[in-house]
């Protein structure tokens, strides 16, 4: 495939992005030919039903895993030319998560949480302090930083996982599904958060979500059907 130009402010480019699963006799398409482009702060949502491909296209979105055919680019990189270990960096560095069901590891309180990703790319102490305070502050739940996650509520959970994937102040952050396990009310207030965070910080943000009121709170909105955008 010939190489592509990579504008300066996008972020994260899928080109030709097929993804098939072996099963036995059977093979199934996940991805059939995606092609988008994330700029520099762009709010984006991929919408679609289950089993459509919004899982498997997050996580090539993430290196997490790899398309059988087509090309990848975070920051102009071609993920398909790095290794493990150069992917790893790559997603400590570039990309923030966060998950449906928050994955905050259950030992640490708040602060441990947000602070583990600075550990992991071996960020000075008073640093990892400095930056662990603002954002705690930031997520307004400074008053929880001592708290475990099962001292939280859901909203409270969600707000840590968000402070901890932009803690390495990533280029991009892919979200999975950040409200269905929130009531509507709480889901309503990490939707603004996330708002506020993408115009404040021109942070790109992509949500892959299945509700409609979430996709339109973004200012692109993408949907995928049987592993195509249409």
């Amino acid at each position: 495939m010939k190489e592509l130009t990579i504008k300066k402010n996008e972020i994260l480019v899928l080109k030709d992005i097929y993804k098939t699963y072996n099963l036995g006799k059977t093979n199934v398409n996940a991805l059939n030919g995606i092609s988008l482009s994330i700029k520099k702060g762009e709010f984006v949502s991929i919408m679609g039903p289950s089993g459509s491909g919004k899982t498997t296209l997050l996580n090539i979105m993430g290196s997490l895993d790899h398309p059988t055919n087509g090309k990848v680019y975070v920051n102009g990189k071609d993920t398909s030319k790095m290794d493990d270990s150069e992917l790893t960096r790559l997603r400590r560095h570039e990309i923030g998560f966060i998950f449906q069901f928050f994955n905050l590891i259950p030992v640490l309180t708040s602060y441990e949480n947000i602070e583990l990703p600075l550990i992991v790319i071996g960020m000075e102490k008073d640093q990892r302090k400095k930056r662990v305070l603002e954002l705690l502050e930031r997520m307004e739940i400074e008053h929880r930083a001592g708290h475990k996650p099962d001292e939280l509520s859901g909203g409270e959970r969600q707000r840590v996982a968000i402070a901890r994937a932009l803690a390495n102040r990533p280029s991009i952050i892919l979200a999975d599904e950040i409200t269905g396990d929130l009531d509507s009310k709480t889901g309503e207030k990490i939707i603004d958060l996330i708002i506020e965070l993408n115009r404040s910080e021109n942070q790109s943000f992509v949500i892959i979500t299945h509700d409609l009121k979430v996709a339109e709170s973004t200012s692109l909105i993408y949907n995928i059907e049987d592993g195509k955008l249409i």
